[in-house]
């Protein structure tokens, strides 16, 4: 169907038409073609982007975001989302560009893409158009690097993102069991950028467009001011790449790390990286790290100092549709799951040790401005499909928002892994008065009916404020919860916890009987989400029992349990290939074993069908071997029989003639359901797990 309309000065008419509405639509976000480089006049591009993502032009997508900023820059930048990777044909479709390739394999390490928990193949991708996976080969900042330079010989390519992030130094790879080099010995990459890049990215484009002045046309790494530009770039910080051992002796501010052939033929070697990586990854003092591969080193400088709230604020500002590409005919799930939310921070300080968050935004917290969030917050009305649901203010944890230590001075010398473990520290301004004032002005802007806030909380911060940790906890449950809350006890046992860097049960009891009785006065039937950790470095069986006779005791099943998954450089990946804790160097007990690891599985989800026989057997092991220890007997459930029904329902009115009507048992909702236990329907598919 074509319409036909005339403007006011009789000129030519308009023909609008399917292809019109397309066209249209693809000039909103950065061109996936040569078609949509032609729609806004290019007949070239200064910079190529390559991702492992479907192309979402949503800040929380790491290319697209990074592609807005080159944008803002006056530059011409185009995507190539997913790209084949058995030919070099995909990566030519835009041409060579005048300045550089950036190449990053998505929001996730590729291998987290690709393979569940259990090292299985990964059928669904929620990063990918149909939720499909298959879109991206293995180790894909290397394959990317790799067909970048070979479609374009002698274009500077730059990789970052996530994966490169993780294993800019020898670590180990859970899915090949074994130490890998720095991925700098594998890219074909003049550098790489890790961390939050944009601060480093205007820097580095600064440099090549120098170049750029001095070549006279696209640039090539042979002429010698490219190379002055190159080289420039590795003396910045959040600059990782690989020189000759003579050329990192020469470097100042250093710190020499066990090789990579020491950390891969020595446990405790490794063990001891591990901690000098996490004790010189702060912005403010901590030193360039050189580890020796061979003849040759991986220098990694300083990570880049955190963004200003300005910063942050443009960054966020800049003119995002919050939409997939047109070109997709499915919907990409993750793009549904974040299309309606507002980023208010990056970075955290909590420190959990199986966590990747520091090593990749940084431990100090970034916040935007209150103006910046709503006035997004009041944009948000317009744009298509919105119905007045906000699906989360937040960032990696839910009540960071403006938290921060309160010296300048003493932040600048601090070296503490965790500003809240063992304990909050003395010297973090924990205040939840903006996030407060903040939520209470965004509910009155109009067209919002409700926010959701999906983030995680830190229960134990919000518990910590004793000016307004109360109030900030009684917004939250009573106006802020969209059926259940999301938060991540992770474990039960102290000796656990301590390893994790997470908070101890009583804080956890506290928060819950605190949320139960702030929904029943709000007359809200909630739910609490906790999330925990199976497999975790140091968890013994014993230990997991623990949770399994907590978890008894309170009458919950868990929904949210993840078996733990060694991601690169973190501690507790450490841990877990070591069966050291490279903090007080102690040997651990490490469920690598499936046997084990299935065991503890079943421990924390004793209600699931599969996981009846594995107890069964576990429980006769136990007492063959162990039958003279002082080992508690592990108590099963029984199978329930009528008799158990009709039992159990007389205690249930006894129990409630003894109870107030008005107030739910611990742990219960007034309806009866156990706290932990949300409807199906209440947690949608993006809550439920892959537990393969």
């Amino acid at each position: 169907m074509v319409k036909i309309l005339e403007n006011s000065k009789k000129s030519a008419p308009i023909q609008i038409n399917n292809a019109t509405v397309y066209r249209e639509a693809c000039k909103r976000f950065l061109p996936m073609s040569r078609e949509e480089m032609q729609w806004k006049g290019w007949d070239e591009l200064d910079v190529l982007l390559i991702s492992g993502d479907a192309y979402v032009d949503h800040p929380t997508f790491g290319i697209p975001c990074l592609g807005r900023w080159l944008e803002k820059m006056g530059l011409r930048v185009g995507i190539i989302a997913q790209p084949k990777w058995d030919s070099i044909e995909d990566f030519k479709k835009l041409g060579r560009p005048r300045l550089f390739i950036g190449v990053s394999s998505g929001t996730v390490d590729s291998m987290i893409n690709n393979y569940t928990a259990n090292k299985k193949v990964r059928s669904d991708d929620s990063y990918s158009e149909g939720g499909k996976g298959g879109k991206r080969p293995d180790y894909a900042s290397i394959v990317y690097s790799k067909l970048a330079r070979e479609a374009f010989p002698g274009t500077p390519v730059v990789v970052g993102g996530v994966e490169v992030s993780l294993r800019r130094l020898a670590h180990y790879d859970y899915w090949q069991n074994k130490v890998r080099p720095s991925i700098l010995a594998e890219l074909a990459s003049d550098f790489l950028v890790f961390g939050m890049g944009e601060r480093t990215t205007r820097t580095m484009v600064d440099a090549f467009k120098v170049a750029e002045a001095e070549v006279g046309g696209p640039l090539h790494i042979d002429h010698p001011a490219v190379q002055v530009a190159i080289d420039t770039m590795k003396t910045q910080r959040g600059i990782a790449f690989m020189s000759s051992k003579d050329h990192a002796r020469s470097l100042e501010g250093r710190i020499t790390i066990p090789s990579f052939e020491e950390v891969r033929d020595e446990k405790k070697k490794f063990a001891k990286a591990a901690y000098f990586i996490e004790y010189e990854a702060s912005p403010y003092n901590g030193r360039r790290l050189v580890q020796y591969h061979g003849s040759k080193a991986a220098v990694i400088n300083p990570p880049a100092l955190p963004l200003t709230t300005e910063e942050m604020d443009s960054i966020y500002e800049m003119p995002f549709t919050k939409e997939q590409h047109p070109v997709y005919k499915e919907r990409i799930p993750a793009a549904d799951m974040i299309r309606f939310s507002v980023n208010s921070t990056r970075g955290c300080f909590g420190g959990c040790s199986f966590c990747a968050i520091t090593l990749h935004q940084g431990r100090i917290v970034q916040s935007r401005s209150e103006g910046s969030l709503l006035k997004e917050l009041e944009q948000l009305p317009a744009v298509p499909g919105f119905k007045g649901i906000v699906s989360d203010i937040g960032g990696p944890t839910a009540n960071m928002y403006q938290l921060r230590c309160k010296s300048v001075e003493i932040q600048s010398k601090c070296r503490k892994l965790s500003c809240v473990h063992p304990k909050v520290c003395p010297q973090l301004h924990k205040d939840h008065t903006p996030q407060v004032d903040l939520l209470r002005k965004a509910r009155k802007i109009p067209g919002i009916k409700k926010i959701h806030i999906a983030s995680g909380l830190r229960y134990d911060l919000s518990l910590a404020d004793e000016i307004s940790g109360q109030v900030y906890m009684k917004e939250l449950i009573t106006h802020h919860v969209g059926g259940y809350l999301k938060v991540a006890p992770e474990h039960l046992d102290d000796d656990v916890l301590h390893l994790m860097k997470k908070p101890g049960l009583r804080n956890f009891d506290e928060f819950v009987s605190y949320f139960q009785e702030v929904s029943a006065e709000a007359g809200k039937e909630q739910y609490i989400v906790p999330y925990f950790i199976s497999g975790f470095p140091g968890t013994t069986h014993e230990k997991m029992e623990k949770v399994y006779s907590y978890m008894k005791d309170k009458g919950w099943n868990l929904q949210q349990v993840q078996a733990f998954i060694p991601t690169p450089m973190t501690l507790a990946t450490a841990m877990y290939w070591t069966g050291i804790d490279p903090m007080t160097k102690t040997p651990l007990f490490v469920a690598k074993e499936w046997k084990d690891r299935k065991i503890q599985q079943a421990l924390l989800q004793p209600h699931k069908p599969e996981h009846k026989q594995i107890l069964i057997d576990y429980q006769r092991d136990k007492t063959k071997k162990g039958a003279n220890t002082a080992e508690v007997e592990l108590n099963l459930p029984k199978p329930t029989t009528v008799a158990d029904l009709k039992k159990g329902g007389t205690a249930r009115r006894q129990d409630a003639m003894r109870k107030p009507a008005n107030r739910a048992p611990v742990g219960r909702t007034p309806s009866g359901r156990s706290i932990v236990q949300p409807p199906t329907e209440i947690m949608g598919k993006k809550l439920l797990l892959d537990s393969r």
